[in-house]
């Protein structure tokens, strides 16, 4: 797997025979563009601009007093997950009023990892809500803050009542191992569940 800090650029391998379209989503202010840059092996694309006070009234920082900026379109990285397999990240906003452009990205994705806060479980419901609406399958990652509570698995899926075949994985987006034990462990899951057919 290259380095996502390679100054050179990186191409996709010529082994490569398919490629997967997933979703990296969740609400506003959970790590989706820090677990796609901890997961992209190319310098991802992010379109993150600066909050200002006219979206004070929209974007609750509560709990959240050091974020400045917030993705207005899509973060996109890639990964070669094996000679003949690439996936495709497709990082969505976390605000609603960008949920025009969330269905348009949702398009053609084989599965999503629904990061979530367990400090704020609420904020939640509408993406897992989408996710379930739009039938695309998910794992659910619970993002590892320094002051996030050690919830029991049965507990949080009870809290965000999800059916029993969706995974719940812990993750630390900062963590670049982590993160791709938590993608590994959600492509398991297509495999198991025959969303994705395994490469040769």
């Amino acid at each position: 797997m290259a380095s996502a800090n390679s100054a050179e650029p990186v191409y996709l391998p010529s082994t490569v025979q398919g490629a997967v379209k997933i979703l990296v989503t969740g609400p506003f202010g959970v790590g989706k563009t820090t677990l796609v840059g901890s997961l992209s092996e190319i310098s991802p694309l992010r379109t993150e601009e600066t909050m200002t006070a006219a979206g004070a009234d929209v974007d609750d920082l509560t709990g959240r007093p050091e974020k400045t900026t917030t993705t207005v379109a899509l973060d996109f990285g890639r990964i070669t997950l094996n000679p003949r397999l690439a996936l495709y990240l497709f990082g969505t906003p976390g605000q609603q009023r960008f949920w025009p452009l969330w269905e348009d990205l949702s398009r053609g994705a084989l599965g999503a990892i629904a990061l979530v806060d367990a400090r704020r479980i609420e904020e939640s419901f509408d993406v897992l809500g989408q996710l379930e609406e739009q039938q695309i399958p998910f794992a659910v990652a619970v993002n590892t803050f320094p002051d996030t509570p050690d919830y029991p698995e049965d507990e949080l899926r009870a809290s965000l009542d999800l059916l029993p075949e969706v995974p719940i994985l812990a993750c630390d987006a900062r963590d670049r191992q982590g993160a791709y034990d938590v993608l590994i462990d959600f492509v398991d899951h297509l495999h198991a569940t025959a969303v994705l057919e395994p490469q040769p």
